[in-house]
């Protein structure tokens, strides 16, 4: 048997599905999850919820703002709203705003829609929801728009390095 017969025998570990930055933060982690890969995007959390099956509030978004200049991400429940004052609040900032597609990228590595909750390029703050914690397991994204990750709440906040907060929007 020669050695190209024997190599192609050998079996390959499949490739990740995740974006290439997210599947080396989780190697970094020693974290082993399933990464779904869908063939049309998940880039909104209601997409997200329907490719996968599960309720709208046990998908993670993650959201990246400007406290005072500073990038900060903030993880919500799909289900859920951020309330910009309450966010402004926690950080004791002066000003709050959704960051644009360009500090998104240039802040995490990832495209709107793909960013997943920690395995980003610069490190921020992080502040998770304490909505996320009413769920066994949550669905967030793995680096593009079109995968996704299952894992606990408390474990993906703690990846994450978040400080768990009150930051939806309160409803009538």
């Amino acid at each position: 048997m020669s050695d190209s017969a024997s190599d192609a025998a050998t079996p390959q570990p499949p490739a990740s599905a995740a974006h290439p930055r997210f599947a080396e933060a989780l190697a970094d982690l020693g974290l082993t999850v399933e990464v779904r890969r869908f063939p049309e995007a998940t880039r909104t959390a209601a997409e997200a919820a329907a490719a996968i099956g599960c309720d709208l509030a046990q998908i993670v978004k993650s959201l990246i703002f400007a406290a005072d200049g500073e990038p900060v991400l903030v993880l919500m429940d799909g289900a859920s709203r951020v309330d910009v004052a309450r966010v402004r609040a926690e950080l004791g900032a002066t000003k709050v705003g959704r960051a644009n597609a360009d500090v998104v990228r240039e802040t995490t590595g990832y495209a709107i829609g793909g960013v997943p909750p920690f395995g980003h390029r610069t490190r921020t703050r992080v502040l998770a929801d304490r909505g996320l914690l009413a769920h066994g397991t949550v669905w967030a994204a793995a680096g593009t728009p079109h995968t996704v990750f299952p894992l606990d709440p408390k474990s993906l906040i703690t990846y994450a390095e978040g400080r768990v907060v009150d930051v939806r929007e309160r409803t009538a």
